[in-house]
């Protein structure tokens, strides 16, 4: 999913077990090793505290849940699965930190994350390098798996990076078509927070809307940590939009959408994944009704499996709730380890498999707790179902689930 601006507090922490982790605590957890059994670690990478630790922390629990569920059933014969959880504070730098030592420990077999598109683009060359695998739950921004020019001559940037959530080619895309399409808005005009993810975004609804035959209004930006957006609303309400595409995280568009209501722009505002998570909605308060979000993939509790992942998640215990990822990390986690199942069969050491994990992971298909799980040539998920949700009530509430064509 995404660039996000955070505050860098905190640091990764090791705590002793899942029965902890349970509790809320933030870091490492492991399950007690079964004698005679070889251990290989699954990390973390994620904003474990700061503005969007929420999500973070939706992810880490999610992750142990799906290594703990793999060493009650013996799923690696002779192996045992321990997690090592990293705060990557949603800063490219700490994270490059984190992958590095992951790089340095040689029984880390692999990885779950980042949250951000753009401390990713700091961690898949460190992990390359060490041919550990990654796979994101939330990265969204395409030119992590097919590069800068991935429009035109799209090409794989690295071997060891997967992702199980669709991206803002499919979903920027998804948005046009819904507002112009389904809403019948034909005037829209656009801001993004001048990051990764939400120059994305925008970039990829604004084509897509405009080859429908839409109109964008305006184009503005905002500076990352902006609160005030009283000049980017003067400057855009003379254009008279009848909807605003927002590229970036609820932090600044919860805000966003209340002042301009109260500066009389009564339109609905709509983003992406980035903001859809019940603090967007918190933070916008009441002006936040009628306004829109897509997100990756179908809603978790309208899926059997989705709804057996939230009971198991419920009775683990966890204090934060699995949010907008903890489904894709979920079934990450258990990617890699279906890729393990046949890398460490008879393996000395994980370091020595690394390669193997790689090429298996590329040839996993098993049907998780979001759908079909599987990885294109790209190391891209091959699933394009999104679902479009809109504020009623003060809560978010799916409208429509499709896969985009």
């Amino acid at each position: 999913m995404h660039q996000r601006s955070i505050v860098k507090v905190g640091a990764s922490l090791l705590i002793a077990s899942l029965a902890l982790s349970a509790c809320g605590s933030r870091g490492s957890s492991t399950s007690s090793p079964s004698s005679g059994n070889k251990t290989a670690v699954i990390g973390i990478m994620a904003p474990l505290s700061g503005n969007l630790s929420a999500l973070g922390l939706g992810i880490q629990n999610s992750v142990m849940l799906a290594v703990s569920q793999a060493n009650a059933s013996n799923a690696i014969p002779g192996w045992t699965l321990k997690v090592e959880a990293k705060d990557d504070q949603g800063v490219p730098d700490v994270g490059k930190n984190a992958a590095t030592a992951f790089a340095g420990e040689p029984d880390v077999a692999g990885v779950v994350g980042n949250l951000n598109s753009s401390v990713s683009q700091s961690t898949q060359p460190v992990l390359a390098t060490a041919k550990i695998v990654q796979v994101s739950p939330a990265n969204t921004n395409p030119s992590l798996t097919q590069g800068a020019n991935y429009t035109t001559a799209p090409v794989r940037t690295y071997a060891t990076y997967f992702r199980t959530c669709t991206t803002d080619a499919v979903q920027g895309p998804f948005a046009a078509q819904y507002l112009y399409q389904t809403d019948h808005i034909t005037k829209v005009a656009t801001i993004n927070d001048k990051k990764t993810y939400g120059e994305g975004l925008v970039a990829a609804f604004t084509q897509e809307y405009k080859k429908l035959g839409g109109t964008i209004t305006d184009a503005e930006t905002i500076n990352p940590d902006e609160s005030n957006f009283q000049a980017v609303i003067a400057k855009m309400k003379p254009t008279a939009p009848d909807a605003l595409y927002y590229g970036g995280e609820y932090p600044q568009a919860g805000p966003l959408s209340q002042q301009m209501k109260a500066a009389g722009l009564n339109i609905p505002l709509m983003g992406g994944d980035g903001i859809y998570d019940p603090k967007y909605v918190a933070l916008a308060g009441t002006t936040a009704n009628g306004d829109l979000a897509t997100s990756v993939g179908a809603p978790t509790d309208s899926l059997a499996a989705g709804k057996k992942f939230l009971a198991d998640y419920a009775a683990a215990g966890y204090k934060d709730p699995a949010a907008a990822y903890g489904a894709y990390s979920f079934d990450a986690t258990n990617a890699i380890i279906n890729a393990l199942k046949v890398s460490l069969k008879g393996a000395a050491a994980v370091a020595s498999v690394r390669q193997a994990t790689i090429d298996a992971l590329g040839k996993v298909s098993f049907t998780g707790v979001t759908g079909p799980v599987a990885f294109d040539k790209f190391g891209d998920t091959t699933s394009r179902v999104l679902t479009v949700y809109k504020v009623a009530s003060l809560k978010w509430v799916p409208v429509v689930t499709k896969a985009f064509k």
